[in-house]
């Protein structure tokens, strides 16, 4: 049995990873209020897909935050809210994931627990791990992302955000998946 498409994640995932690209070429084109607008009417459209699909809130909450905050720079600078966006992503992630190591499980434990319901107490402990990785992941790269924004003209943001951050949350994920493979062949996991 083939495993049908999810296009509504499938078009917010996609537009997350071209949002820079996507955000300069309409800032160069239509301008700010156009980028602005696409990010809110995405955003919006996001948080909705728990009403239509039945998802649980708590999965896309966390976007109330982001949106608020883009609109209320937005007030200021239209420019500059866009390309906030990033930083208040990785902000939102930072304390998402912040917030389950005090409050558990993880975020890491509850992915986890989808392939491995009775995930056994180092499994539990490894997760913990994990997400404090990506906390620490998420802090230092919306600090970039922070500092990008503050660069004159946009091809530090562009270059940042548009490809070397996406690289190395794709180096941290790939190499956490060798350390969880070399970990369980040693049976800590």
């Amino acid at each position: 049995m083939s495993k049908r498409v999810d296009v509504p994640a499938l078009i917010f995932t996609t537009f997350s990873v071209l949002y820079p690209l996507i955000a300069v070429t309409l800032l160069r084109t239509l301008g700010a209020v156009a980028a602005f607008v696409l990010v809110m009417v995405l955003l919006a459209g996001r948080l909705l897909l728990p009403v239509l699909r039945k998802v649980p809130l708590s999965l896309t909450v966390a976007l109330i935050p982001v949106l608020a905050t883009m609109a209320a720079v937005s007030l200021f600078d239209v420019t500059l809210s866009v390309r906030l966006y990033p930083v208040f992503m990785n902000a939102v992630l930072l304390v998402t994931f912040a917030i389950s190591l005090k409050r558990p499980p993880t975020v890491a434990e509850r992915f986890a627990r989808v392939v491995e319901p009775d995930l056994p107490e180092e499994g539990i402990r490894y997760t913990r791990m994990v997400t404090q990785v990506w906390v620490a992941f998420f802090a230092l790269n919306g600090a970039i992302a922070l500092w990008t924004v503050l660069q004159p003209g946009w091809n530090a943001w562009l270059i940042y955000n548009g490809g070397i951050a996406y690289g190395a949350a794709g180096l941290l994920f790939a190499g956490e998946y060798l350390v969880r493979l070399r970990v369980r062949r040693k049976g800590a996991l």
